[in-house]
């Protein structure tokens, strides 16, 4: 086993190497492994440059002569092992506890993943058989436990990765000791409509009879796609962070310089749509995407005027619009108020969450109250 300062080289020319700036890696050499997805290099770079507090980035690899074949992002963090849970009597106690005892049931956590991306995608160059990729992986998770070890992480964890996982996978993680949690699911929706009428068809009678209601005062509200947000960006931060605190599941806080940056650097494949009344913005729609999938990473509005005007509704059918007009074939709105999102037509893919801890009596106990930590956010949206 290749110690963790080994480990931590950008050098190696074969073998697993962990770096701290997705930079020294380059983007074509790591979009290699992601072709199918859309929060590639460039994506992870404004995450990395954002100024997101409390997180540390990493990438970890594994190069054959040279040449990158696996790979996965990563970050450390103190984590609150409540984070997950809903508000109520359990959660009041940890945080008042905590409140005395700066440090309890908080975890300093090495994870792969990125608490940013949508799902926990694990990278491979499309020339490695499926036959090789578990060894690589195997290879890929030693490099990170040993550098976990060596930053001081108790807790090591894959975050999200879709379900189910190549039956080759499953065997990697659980010799390795990873316990599974579920996570939240994953909502999408196929445009497989030719109209708006279409769909609303294939929506239940009384849905279909609320969505109409709720749509009659759409010429009310005008609607801008942008590819910038000029002065516009103090007032989108504000419905942001008033958004994420009416949400009860919170992580990481993101910054003016991760939505700055998501458009600046994701030219042609980002935008935000805005949503004004009387001039005020009152609601702000930040989307990523390719040719085959549109995803929207958030959404967030004033909590009283954007009810009134139905906006997140609003958003969902022009984002379903955009498909059409574009040819898009799958509209991903996320993990959260999922099943909202549902009862408008979406399908869910259950992701999950592989724990770890370095202590074996530690992480028999968390295997057994890790039901009580798993997400649920599948409320009904505020709109």
């Amino acid at each position: 086993m290749q110690t963790p300062q080994a480990v931590a080289s950008s050098n190696i020319i074969s073998g697993a190497a962990i770096v701290r700036s997705i930079r020294m890696l380059g983007r074509e050499a790591w979009n290699a492994c992601f072709p199918d997805e859309i929060e590639t290099y460039d994506y992870l770079l404004v995450v990395e440059e954002a100024g997101i507090e409390g997180f540390d980035w990493r990438y970890v690899v594994v190069r054959e002569c040279g040449e990158i074949v696996a790979a996965m992002p990563a970050f450390l963090c103190r984590y609150a092992l409540e984070t997950t849970l809903e508000a109520g009597r359990i959660r009041r106690a940890v945080e008042k506890i905590r409140s005395t005892f700066n440090g309890f049931l908080t975890l300093r956590l090495a994870c792969l993943g990125s608490p940013c991306t949508e799902t926990g995608a694990i990278g491979f160059h499309p020339k490695i058989a499926q036959a090789r990729r578990p060894a690589l992986l195997a290879q890929l998770l030693e490099a990170f436990e040993a550098h976990a070890q060596a930053e001081r992480c108790s807790l090591m964890a894959l975050k999200d990765l879709p379900q189910p996982i190549p039956s080759r996978t499953e065997p990697v993680l659980s010799s390795s000791g990873y316990a599974e949690i579920g996570g939240m699911p994953t909502a999408w929706l196929d445009i497989d409509f030719g109209t708006i009428d279409e769909y609303f068809a294939s929506l239940s009678p009384g849905t279909r009879k609320d969505m109409r209601r709720k749509l009659r005062g759409r010429e009310k509200v005008r609607v801008e796609c942008r590819a910038e947000f000029g002065d516009l960006l103090p007032r989108v931060m504000q419905l942001y962070l008033e958004t994420r605190q009416r949400s009860e599941w919170q992580f990481e806080e993101l910054t003016p310089a991760y939505f700055d940056g998501i458009l600046k650097s994701m030219p042609g494949h980002s935008f935000c749509t805005m949503y004004f009344v009387d001039d005020e913005l009152l609601a702000a729609n930040l989307l990523v995407h390719d040719e085959n999938r549109l995803i929207d990473k958030f959404f967030c509005m004033d909590a009283k005027e954007g009810r009134r005007y139905n906006l997140y509704y609003l958003s969902w059918l022009n984002n379903l619009e955009y498909c059409l007009r574009y040819g898009i074939g799958r509209y991903q709105s996320g993990q959260a108020y999922y099943r909202n999102k549902v009862r408008l037509g979406s399908h869910l893919t259950a992701n999950a969450i592989y724990f770890r801890h370095r202590n074996p009596v530690l992480q028999f106990i968390l295997k057994k109250i890790s039901p009580l930590l798993t997400a649920d956010d599948g409320g009904e949206v505020e709109a």
